[in-house]
């Protein structure tokens, strides 16, 4: 049960550009997948994790040490914003009776 000459040329073609257009594919679904952090995988299936040295693992240190920080700035700031957003809906007269409840400072 031999292939045709002619069959096999007509086909080759299209055969061709299939195999191309899988192998493409699968790199563009490669780099997708690094690209956005999902871990690589063996041909197994499993998950292949790079390694991480000090380098890497001090820069994830100082970058979750910066996140903290700037969590805690952002936390100030919509507290803030809260008081002026209070200060500038509330009437003029209440305002006023607040500033005169506040106590007096003592200069030094």
């Amino acid at each position: 049960m031999a292939l045709d000459p002619v069959v096999i040329q007509a086909l080759a073609p299209s055969l061709g550009t299939a195999c191309v257009a899988i192998a493409g594919a699968w790199v563009v679904s490669l780099w997708l997948r690094m690209r956005h952090g999902y871990p690589l995988e063996s041909s197994w299936g499993k998950p292949l994790h790079p390694m991480q040295n000090a380098e890497q693992v001090e820069r994830i240190r100082l970058i979750s040490q910066e996140n903290a920080q700037l969590k805690a700035e952002l936390g100030s700031i919509k507290d803030r914003l809260q008081v002026l957003e209070r200060i500038a809906t509330d009437g003029p007269s209440r305002l006023a009776a607040e500033i005169d409840r506040l106590p007096p400072k003592t200069v030094n």
